[in-house]
């Protein structure tokens, strides 16, 4: 998945939501600013950043390990 498209993941899933992005911004401690490039994959979060914010939008995180 590549940053834009996880962005606008978040973006969906806040909007149906219904939560300004003011305020996501409010709940993980991100500015607007950082929270709008993240949602327009202009932005890295690191997987704390990320984790935060799936908490707030009540979406997990799933890892899976591939063997070579």
């Amino acid at each position: 998945m590549t940053k834009k498209e996880l962005g606008q993941k978040i973006k969906d899933r806040r909007k149906v939501i219904s939560m300004p992005q003011h305020q996501l911004a409010d709940y993980t401690g991100l500015s607007v600013v950082t929270l709008s490039q993240i949602e327009s994959g202009k932005a890295n979060p690191s997987f704390e950043t990320l984790n935060e914010i799936f908490h707030f939008l009540n979406l997990e995180i799933l890892v899976i390990v591939k063997k070579p």
